[in-house]
């Protein structure tokens, strides 16, 4: 096994004793992804939409460091701080998934710090081309 933390260029160090990702056997998992500064301040407070698009941003980084893209994504861990923003992130999830959906669940939770509506972890399977 080939093991490689993945850190996309311009991000925080995390909160905890994790790694934002990993690649490993041509599958990358990510860490729950948050809207995020390089500061650990959450971003777009209020707006669940803006979030989203910035969780997908750093996810993207995130893959891209691996080799990989959102059609290579298989699953995603959606967790939601409060399901009155489910249809606003729905739809920009919709925008970073407009022909293959990959599997997923979402469940409401509380989140680390209060003003972070949304967190997403990813796993991704990078295909073999030969």
């Amino acid at each position: 096994m080939n093991d490689r933390v993945l850190i996309p260029a311009g991000t925080a160090a995390p909160l905890g004793p994790f790694s934002p990702g990993m690649f490993a056997d041509n599958v990358i998992y990510t860490a729950g992804i948050l809207p995020f500064d390089e500061n650990n301040e959450v971003v777009h407070p209020g707006d669940a939409a803006a979030q989203t698009r910035h969780v997908f941003e750093t996810i993207r980084g995130i893959l891209a460091e691996a080799g990989a893209g959102f059609e290579d994504v298989v699953f995603n861990h959606v967790f939601v701080a409060d399901f009155a923003d489910y249809a606003a992130i729905n739809a920009v999830y919709a925008e970073y998934f407009p022909d293959t959906k990959p599997a997923r669940y979402c469940i409401q939770v509380g989140l680390v710090k209060p003003e972070a509506k949304i967190e997403i972890a990813t796993i991704a399977h990078k295909r073999v081309t030969s």
